[in-house]
């Protein structure tokens, strides 16, 4: 197929129609064009569709005139969400303006269309809130510790820790993704690679929030609480699953079998969940290795949902104005339950990952899949309006994670090595849409991650919808000097580190170089640079009014913990995230990306109890400051 100039030509004018770039600019602003070969694969990988006949919905904004993409004319009906209807007419291929956010329904020439009319814009902080300043903390939950957790972080940890910061002011609670994982496998524990993420991942809720305290109390049993600082996830959970079978097993004999207020209320949430959360239990029975049937796994989402839906609801009436933002990851494990329950909806032979850059020559690929563009508007964004509805459920805002994926993919073709990989187009508009409306349906707010490689005019659109960006300290530098707070965007969330990041004490103490010495991939000067960028930053907290007097030793951080702190609290952003490690001022940080076993990702615990970590003087100096900076 790629053997000649006219067979290469009609290979590159096929990946374009297909949505393919068949050239990238890398990160030294060079183009580079993908080979031929390359798209060949890919183009096989995504198999030949035409969907442009028979999209079965539409997406427009409210007050603006539509654009059919079948060349229909003639009077038409709209049904509107509420039951009313409305004569109109489209002349040629437009629709006049509607007045009403919603799905409503377009019957026209012996057709009917799902209509998905949005609101201009996402739900905003300022649409909460007006002019205020809110502020929040990031926890990786998990990481919390309670009496009677078996090892690992839960719902009632992170309500503990977050009615504490509520009385401090905070309005906010940004978690890493809560997605259903393999239950049949826990020792895949990294949250980013989730089997399914329309359901939760029960090891994180507390069961006494479906089934009462008094029955974990009688079932539970003697527990010796791990006092490890490290998670040992494969035995934590063996331990929580062998406590749920046991509640499961006294839920099927006191409740099923007599048709409690408990059996309705789970006979309730599985009507609900319909045939996507049957599939996803059949899924998991069929992985156990013990037996359980699929009822068990049923159970296990009834408890996890509830479980977060009372977390969100305590955060509320704490005082939070927003309470949690969930964390939408960005992919999915090929081999999980929600690419087996809908496999027409993901990519197939095609993993998402990142070109060659700076940091990773020979580029990344994550083995993830994701939506099928194709599929999407196959299918009516079915899939992707399920999983936002998912996610903003039981929270007030959602993380979009890799928010560029709304625009555009680096998709790897299976063999391939990255380099071999090209971008893929979504339908932004559509995405982005549906977003708006989801978000004001859901009452939730959404932040798109916006770092790395970014599209040019990504950041204007995401402008543009009220989607909030990401200003990260170690990010806002205009060469080698730090920008000062008022230079940040005012439609970010301003934080001072992520969970793939330095916490502030590991970059001043250099903690995060150390690690990549000890894996062989610290680069020449970097130590020298950290040094200069210490004395940068001391001077931009200084001019800012965050600190004064000499930067501290590297040594000793807790100033420029406090200083930094201060310093993000004065950005024009509406909300300011900061995560629980800089809080309480510890130096490691939860993920290391590009490694595996080299580092303990995703299971670092606190050493004291949740309801105590924001009590320490030093933590609660530092809530008293952001409440005060930003109100």
């Amino acid at each position: 197929m790629s053997d000649g100039t006219v067979s290469d030509e009609a290979v590159r004018a096929a990946a374009r129609r297909a949505g393919i770039a068949v050239e990238w600019t890398d990160a030294g602003g060079m183009v580079r064009e993908v080979s031929t070969p390359s798209l060949a694969r890919i183009l096989d990988a995504l198999g030949a569709s035409d969907t442009a006949a028979s999209v079965p919905l539409v997406t427009t904004t409210v007050g603006q005139p539509t654009t059919l993409a079948a060349a229909v004319d003639g009077n038409a009906e709209l049904i509107l969400e509420d039951g009313s209807r409305q004569a109109s007419a489209v002349r040629d291929g437009v629709l006049p303006a509607v007045q009403a956010a919603g799905y409503h329904r377009l019957r026209i020439a012996g057709r009917e269309i799902t209509l998905a009319v949005a609101p201009p814009r996402c739900l905003t902080v300022a649409d909460i809130v007006g002019t205020e300043k809110l502020w929040g903390i990031a926890v990786q939950l998990y990481s919390l510790r309670r009496t009677g957790d078996f090892g690992i972080g839960d719902t009632t940890g992170l309500r503990s820790l977050a009615q504490e910061a509520a009385r401090a002011g905070a309005d906010a609670v940004a978690l890493s993704p809560a997605h259903s994982l393999f239950p049949a496998d826990p020792g895949r524990y990294g949250p980013y690679s989730p089997s399914n993420r329309l359901f939760f991942n029960p090891l994180l809720a507390d069961p006494a929030d479906a089934l009462g305290h008094a029955r974990i109390a009688a079932t539970i049993g003697t527990q010796a609480d791990p006092e490890t600082p490290l998670i040992d996830w494969p035995t934590a959970a063996r331990g929580k699953y062998d406590f749920y079978s046991r509640l499961f097993s006294d839920f099927m004999t006191r409740d099923r079998a007599q048709g409690t207020a408990l059996a309705q209320d789970f006979n309730a949430f599985v009507a609900a969940g319909g045939t996507l959360l049957d599939k996803h239990a059949r899924f998991e029975a069929r992985m156990a290795k013990d037996g359980m049937p699929a009822e068990y796994f049923l159970f296990l989402q009834w408890v996890a949902d509830r479980a977060f839906a009372a977390t969100q609801a305590d955060l509320l009436a704490a005082g939070m104005r927003i309470g949690l933002i969930t964390d939408l990851a960005i992919g999915l494990d090929p081999g999980g339950s929600q690419v087996g329950a809908e496999p027409s909806h993901f990519l197939d032979g095609l993993s998402i990952g990142a070109p060659p850059d700076l940091f990773n020559p020979q580029g990344q690929d994550w083995g993830l899949t994701t939506f099928s563009p194709r599929a999407l508007l196959a299918s009516g964004f079915e899939a992707f309006i399920g999983t936002l509805r998912a996610n903003m459920r039981h929270a007030g805002g959602v993380r979009i994670d890799h928010a560029m994926g709304l625009k555009r993919l680096w998709l790897v073709p299976k063999g391939g090595s990255p380099a071999d990989g090209a971008y893929l187009t979504y339908p932004m508009d559509d995405l982005m849409r549906l977003l708006a409306l989801e978000s004001h349906r859901n009452r939730a707010i959404v932040v798109g991650e916006d770092l790395g490689t970014v599209p040019d005019d990504f950041r204007a659109r995401c402008r543009e919808i009220g989607m909030a960006g990401m200003d990260v300290l170690w990010f806002q530098r205009d060469g080698t000097r730090f920008l000062a707070p008022g230079e940040w965007r005012d439609d970010a969330v301003a934080m001072t580190s992520t969970h793939d990041l330095p916490t502030i004490a590991g970059w001043w103490q250099g903690a995060d170089l150390d690690l990549r010495r000890g894996l062989g991939r610290l680069s020449a000067g970097e130590v020298e640079d950290r040094s200069r960028d210490r004395t940068a930053l001391w001077q931009a907290f200084e001019q800012a009014g965050a600190a004064s007097g000499s930067p501290p030793p590297s040594d000793q951080p807790i100033a420029a913990i406090d200083a930094a702190i201060a310093f993000v609290a004065q950005s024009p952003s509406p909300l300011a995230i900061v995560p629980l490690e800089d809080i309480i001022g510890v130096a490691d940080q939860p993920n290391l990306p590009g490694t595996i076993d080299e580092h303990p990702n995703w299971r670092r615990r606190f050493a004291k109890p949740a309801a105590d970590l924001l009590h320490e003087p030093a933590a609660a100096n530092r809530l008293k400051g952001l409440e005060e900076k930003r109100s």
